[in-house]
């Protein structure tokens, strides 16, 4: 038990009354006329009684009395009553529990007319339903030593607001400012409050005007609940199993929002890979099992959240975000793995989602390749990275470009693989627009489907040779990364893509890979971009996939040609 040692202005201070009398009478002293707590150990300096020695006391005990606590009435949940942490049975009646609750959360006298129309009707004879709840209520809240805790007189009912303790009270008026300031532990406190929605269980449909104030208030405390759960689940992402609980209180919450449910779905495989990661430690030793990935968040200038990841060690590199990418998913991927595990031997790898996709934040308003640089720029930052390589690969070589030639002090070398300077409405090629804008609609409508004829045309111009197993994962990917109206907005902002007229700023060593066959990105895309960047060496590769397989040659040939590339100070 703790004791509140600051004296509050209440009007009773206000107008004199002892503050010593007050705080006796609030906890119950006053049932103890024998006992004189104004002890001498209990003056102060000043010669005054101070009431920190007596809060000492009670604390640790010294005197043996019993102070009587506030009636609890939680209304988070369930409607429960507790005096001295016991339950207390409440009338069967769900409209004398209700008018419990009604009158513990307004908190001020009520005219018996007023809860009479809200809770009964005129046939009913409404004040002697009224009366018989209320006999009802003074039973079971109202102990022997205090039965003033329900007020009524002849037109009004009020409940003592200084022998309640509501939990309403402590969340009512936190606001979106407040959540970003308090600490983990008191948002971990506040969000413990909640058990369920305001007064669940306890809806009236026969009265109207109770049922819209109970659902007004089950509404904004749904708001501020989701304010506190994202809040934690933000914070705690490096903690995934103190995190996951409230992950998923929030998708109870909010079940039709497909980032919460992507954020439940990392949460829970990180907190398997910790768990397996352990047992490994256990068993094998921590060198001998793969080593793991740290997600972490920053935000862009507009404020769209970018999620990105950290593995490896070694000296950095930057792999821009390309579509179709979800951190979590990626990392136990046969389609990526290969790539991540690679890139991460020798070396410390950064990679992120990009705006709308994965784990990054799918409400992003602007797709455009200046929002794109922004992100990489934010991630940068975030990261500390100076002086690395940075990794582009498909679309994202437009803006890797973008971002060197603005920020050429910060990259040591440029590696560009499967992309091009012009988006596919760029390059001008009426086939080939044709081609893409029925794509467009094609994704709109058949993202993430079971759909034979869509998986087989899309999977066969990304990854044609890839086993059965990995077709499969690729089409999971759909569903993972981004929703059918991303996925489409963003092929279709890749048509609008075009660094072809600053390829001559590029002025860091540069080298440029493509895949012979590729479906998805002409091969002769890929060699123009390469010419048009001042010394950028060009390296054909042996291949029909769009994104390399791990067990293919031209993978091999893709990752001694960076190694080696990156491994010299100044290549050219």
């Amino acid at each position: 038990m703790t004791c509140n040692r600051d004296f509050p202005q209440t009007q009773s201070n206000r107008r004199g009354r002892d503050p010593y009398a007050r705080w006796c009478g609030s906890v119950g002293v006053a049932t103890f006329p024998s006992l004189d707590l104004r002890s001498q150990a209990d003056i102060g300096p000043s010669g005054k009684f101070t009431q920190s020695n007596i809060c000492d006391k009670l604390v640790s005990g010294n005197w043996a009395f019993h102070m009587k606590s506030p009636l609890q009435i939680k209304v988070l949940g369930e409607l429960l009553v507790l005096r001295d942490a016991q339950e207390i049975l409440l009338p069967p009646s769900k409209k004398t529990r209700a008018l419990l609750a009604y009158l513990a959360v307004v908190n001020r006298r009520q005219r018996r007319d007023h809860l009479c129309e809200m809770f009964w009707d005129a046939p009913d004879d409404p004040r002697a339903s009224l009366r018989w709840s209320l006999s009802k209520l003074r039973r079971v809240i109202s102990d022997d030593e205090d039965q003033s805790c329900l007020g009524t007189d002849r037109s009004s009912v009020s409940l003592d607001a200084d022998k309640l303790d509501v939990d309403l009270q402590h969340v009512a008026h936190i606001t979106a400012k407040e959540v970003r300031v308090l600490g983990t532990s008191d948002l971990e406190t506040l969000a413990a409050r909640f058990r369920g929605r305001f007064l669940e269980g306890l809806e009236l449909p026969r009265c109207p005007v109770f049922e819209a104030w109970r659902t007004f208030h089950a509404d904004a405390l749904d708001r501020t609940r989701s304010l506190i759960l994202r809040a934690l689940v933000e914070r705690l992402r490096g903690e995934p199993e103190r995190a996951l609980p409230y992950a998923q209180a929030l998708q109870s919450l909010e079940p039709s929002d497909v980032q919460v449910s992507l954020e439940l779905k990392s949460l829970v495989t990180s907190a398997r890979q910790n768990a397996t990661r352990l047992r490994s430690d256990e068993y094998l030793g921590p060198s001998e099992h793969r080593h793991s990935q740290a997600i972490r968040y920053c935000r862009s200038p507009d404020g769209v959240r970018i999620a990105y990841a950290v593995s490896g060690r070694g000296p950095p590199i930057l792999r821009a975000a390309h579509w179709m990418s979800h951190l979590q998913y990626e990392w136990e991927s046969p389609v990526w793995q290969h790539w991540i595990d690679s890139l991460s031997r020798e070396n410390t790898l950064v990679r992120y989602d990009e705006r709308g996709n994965g784990l990054s934040d799918w409400n992003a308003d602007d797709l455009s390749l200046a929002a794109m640089v922004s992100d990489l720029e934010s991630v940068a930052n975030a990261s500390g990275l100076n002086g690395f390589p940075l990794l582009g690969v498909s679309q994202s070589c437009a803006v890797s470009v973008a971002y060197v030639v603005r920020h050429p002090e910060r990259v040591s070398h440029l590696i560009l693989y499967g992309g091009y300077a012009r988006g596919w409405r760029k390059r001008g090629n009426r086939r080939e627009i044709d081609i893409h804008e029925a794509m467009t609609t094609l994704i709109r409508e058949g993202w993430g489907k079971d759909n034979p004829a869509f998986r087989q045309l899309f999977t066969e111009a990304f990854i044609p040779g890839a086993s059965r197993k990995q077709m499969a994962w690729f089409n999971d990917l759909q569903k993972e990364t981004a929703s059918p109206v991303n996925a489409s907005r963003l092929h279709y902002a890749f048509g609008d893509m075009d660094v072809s007229t600053i390829l001559g700023e590029v002025s860091v060593p540069t080298l440029v890979l493509h895949a012979r066959n590729d479906a998805a990105v002409p091969f002769e895309e890929g060699r123009a971009l390469a010419a048009g960047i001042p010394g950028a060496r060009f390296v054909d590769l042996n291949s029909a996939n769009h994104i390399l397989l791990g067990d293919e040659p031209a993978f091999g040939d893709f990752l001694r040609e960076v190694t080696s590339f990156i491994s010299v100070a100044d290549p050219t």
